[in-house]
């Protein structure tokens, strides 16, 4: 087998003919292996279609230790979400993977309620962010160890987030710049551990290539494979052979902060990974959105439909087919969010 498809899949996939076959022997039969899990459940990879793997509806930065759904009205927010929501899914997107995470304003029911009216498919996640000095962090998660912090997410994809029978579609952790904290190692053990008991992909905001690269090493001493692991914020580090690096272990590189100021950036971000060979590496998205609790009316909210109204047309103006245009923003979210356990020793076993 090549070496590119030994790199790109994980634990439990094996060869059969000209194609790839998804084993998940460690999980139970009844959970939605295989599939992508949006806030109104299971769906097929192949209903994905075209997908923001990274943006926001709403997020609270008062700190862990006083966020609470009682400091905004949910059906306010609904009112003013649900025609952006409306807006992108007119441009022709399908999916939204929205990445607000625990103890930072995630609310699993909303996002239903604004699937069910959008017609928009939504995915929710588990996992704590540890960037920005760890003000979004619990106060359990200090003084537990990496698995039972993972045995609550693993109860989260399990049994539903709260009592909402809602399912985590991935992972989301945040760490600071490197080296890594001890607490923001303890939540990449965590995730590696969840990843290991759900085959949900982990996306790590992450705060430097520093800390990235620290990242991989954790989940390869923890079996993980680094195709469970995005690179959020990857456009913070502006070499492209950093950005290679990653990919060339199998890593998803995320460039997810595009706007429009910011199209040539982004452009000569995904020529270079085009030019080495990793396009089917990248994930974009805008990191948009975003419904500020405490603000008047939420603050300013940004559109999700840049990405598809003048981002996607500026790659096919620098030579980017469409088949590479649709490798960017269906094949490889597809790719990227199917559930499936995808570790070291998996790899070896073929």
């Amino acid at each position: 087998m090549d070496r590119r498809v030994f790199l790109r899949f994980g634990a439990g996939m094996v060869l059969a003919g000209n194609r790839l076959a998804v084993g998940a022997a460690s999980l139970p039969p009844e959970l939605p292996v295989g599939k992508i899990v949006t806030v109104l459940g299971p769906i097929s990879p192949a209903d994905m279609g075209e997908t923001l793997p990274h943006e926001h509806i709403l997020v609270d930065f008062i700190g862990a230790d006083q966020v609470s759904r009682s400091r905004y009205n949910a059906d306010e927010v609904f009112k003013t979400v649900l025609p952006y929501l409306q807006r992108v899914k007119n441009a022709e997107c399908r999916t939204l993977v929205e990445c607000t995470p625990d103890y930072l304003g995630r609310d699993a029911a909303l996002l239903k309620r604004l699937s069910e009216a959008s017609g928009m498919q939504l995915l929710t996640n588990t996992g704590y962010y540890g960037a920005a000095g760890d003000k979004y962090v619990p106060a359990h998660a200090y003084t537990e160890s990496a698995e039972p912090l993972a045995a609550r997410w693993i109860r989260e994809w399990k049994e539903g987030i709260e009592d909402t029978g809602i399912r985590p579609g991935f992972i989301k952790i945040g760490v600071d710049n490197g080296p890594l904290s001890a607490i923001d190692r303890k939540l990449v053990q965590a995730a590696a551990i969840a990843h290991r008991g759900t085959g949900l992909t982990i996306a790590a905001h992450t705060g430097d290539s520093k800390a990235a690269l620290e990242e991989l090493s954790v989940l390869k001493e923890e079996g993980v494979h680094p195709g469970a692991w995005i690179w959020v914020h990857a456009q913070n580090e502006g070499s492209s052979t950093v950005h290679a690096r990653v990919a060339e272990q199998g890593a998803w590189v995320e460039f997810d902060g595009i706007n429009p100021s910011s199209i040539r950036q982004y452009v000569n971000f995904l020529s270079a990974m085009k030019n080495r060979g990793f396009l089917d590496h990248v994930l974009i998205s805008q990191d948009a959105g975003w419904y500020h609790v405490g603000e008047p009316r939420g603050g300013s909210f940004t559109p999700y439909e840049t990405l598809f109204t003048q981002f996607l047309p500026a790659l096919k103006d620098a030579g980017f087919t469409d088949a590479e245009l649709r490798r960017l923003i269906v094949d490889n979210p597809r790719e990227a969010f199917t559930v499936r356990v995808r570790t070291l020793s998996g790899i070896k076993n073929h």
